[in-house]
């Protein structure tokens, strides 16, 4: 795959920044969430297309033609899930289905993508005393673990804790470890249809996560492996088999 064709597209909600609230979002995200984590993308891929949308944008830069020619797209939400509209939720979802990768992250487990197209609550335990957070990687082989240290220390950061309502991953990269003895699961896979998710927690409004190296890197690598530029964006679809030498 070559970085410099690659398309990724980071939309967020957008929502904390047109309040100015929590205050700290003046600080550690001027540019926004999806500023800083456009940011640290284009460090590692200096050559791809980037681009960001928010929800207030027209189609909230979903458009067919956005998501035609995005290999992957990162989903941040928090606070205005329910004000997605659904005829965007089934193109993304379509698009995932077809091919594109999707990367899903911290609040947006309850997004409504990611919800449809795992088919539960995806609710879990959690609490925001700005805990230590540890990182810990559990399957070191897999791409998206390639040059990353465990754990991740994240200084401040909300609890997301088990249990956490998803169909049990494909494959699970990271667990996560607080002060307060939670687990999590941090860093799950799936695949739907032909497309590639990869869900991962860390990064919540009021803190700086995005601008950690180690987070930045491992965005990187969820991006990589999701990727699968010039896939044929058509979901599987089942038919009429004609006769072949099985039935011959």
């Amino acid at each position: 795959m070559s970085a410099a064709n690659l398309s990724i597209t980071v939309w967020n909600e957008g929502v904390h920044e047109a309040r100015n609230e929590p205050a700290s979002m003046a600080v550690n995200y001027p540019d926004g969430i999806h500023g800083a984590i456009a940011q640290g993308l284009a460090g590692h891929f200096p050559e791809a297309s980037i681009r960001t949308a928010v929800l207030a944008d027209e189609e909230h830069g979903l458009s067919e033609e956005v998501l035609a020619e995005t290999d992957v797209l990162l989903w941040w939400g928090h606070i205005a899930h329910d004000q997605v509209s659904d005829a965007v939720v089934e193109r993304v979802q379509r698009h995932v289905l077809g091919g594109m990768g999707l990367l899903v992250l911290h609040s947006g487990h309850f997004s409504k993508i990611f919800t449809r197209l795992l088919g539960t609550t995806c609710s879990l335990l959690w609490r925001n005393e700005a805990e230590r957070e540890l990182v810990w990687s559990v399957n070191p082989t897999h791409p998206i673990a390639e040059g990353i240290e465990s754990p991740v220390i994240i200084p401040e950061q909300e609890m997301y804790g088990e249990f956490f309502d998803i169909p049990a991953p494909d494959e699970l990269v990271f667990i996560s470890s607080f002060d307060g003895g939670e687990v999590f699961r941090s860093g799950v896979t799936f695949s739907r249809g032909k497309g590639r998710i990869f869900y991962f927690s860390p990064g919540d409004q009021e803190y700086p996560v995005y601008h950690q190296a180690q987070i930045r890197q491992i965005l990187a690598n969820g991006v990589k492996w999701a990727a699968q530029p010039g896939i044929e964006r058509v979901a599987p679809q089942v038919g009429n088999a004609q006769r072949g030498w099985f039935g011959a």
